[in-house]
């Protein structure tokens, strides 16, 4: 089953784990109450997958959505954005979205600040309760299908390790990082460098 979401997920760029664990039990006919492979077996095999069928593709995505979220964290260095998700770890999808956390003492903050820099916003419902917002953009304009979610926490968080629904560490990089990601040679697959 693993191998079954982890293919939906990189076809049809689902990114929610669970929901592509549902929708491959339904298509191999599996009964209710079957145990689900956990999120880091799906990972898994969707390296694989992407390694075995989308290689070239995959590695070109990469590198064009972290060149996109390197750009955007630029603009947002005063609230101390990091990178994380799937564009950091190299398992973005066809349909992937930037996620990015921001530290601002409000998130009326950025709000105020993306607004002076006129780039456009819309609110999205935060999936952590210590998350402020989340700030919707466009992180190229010249491709409206590119997304990037401005998660807004307090300050104080930025010292915590926030964790994956699953109880992993959630990996995070900051800008020099990710520039460090995309001056490394092709294949690497160390998503954090150093």
């Amino acid at each position: 089953m693993a191998s079954a979401a982890a293919r939906l997920m990189a076809e049809d760029g689902i990114a929610d784990f669970a929901f592509a664990k549902r929708k491959a039990a339904r298509s191999l006919g599996l009964p209710d109450g079957t145990r689900m492979p956990d999120n880091a077996e799906i990972e898994a095999e969707l390296r694989t997958y992407q390694r075995l069928f989308q290689d070239d593709e995959q590695s070109a995505r990469i590198a064009h959505l972290r060149q996109k979220a390197a750009d955007l964290m630029a603009i947002l260095q005063r609230f101390n954005p990091y990178l994380t998700g799937s564009v950091l770890d190299g398992t973005a999808g066809r349909y992937a979205e930037i996620d990015i956390q921001l530290f601002a003492d409000s998130a009326k903050d950025v709000e105020i600040f993306l607004l002076n820099k006129h780039i456009d916003y819309a609110h999205s419902v935060p999936r952590t309760d210590r998350a402020e917002a989340v700030l919707s953009v466009q992180a190229d304009a010249a491709d409206a299908g590119i997304v990037a979610n401005l998660v807004v926490y307090p300050p104080q968080v930025e010292r915590i390790a926030l964790k994956t629904r699953d109880g992993r560490i959630r990996e995070r990089a900051r800008l020099d990082a990710v520039l460090e990601l995309l001056a490394a040679p092709r294949g690497s697959d160390s998503p954090c460098p150093g």
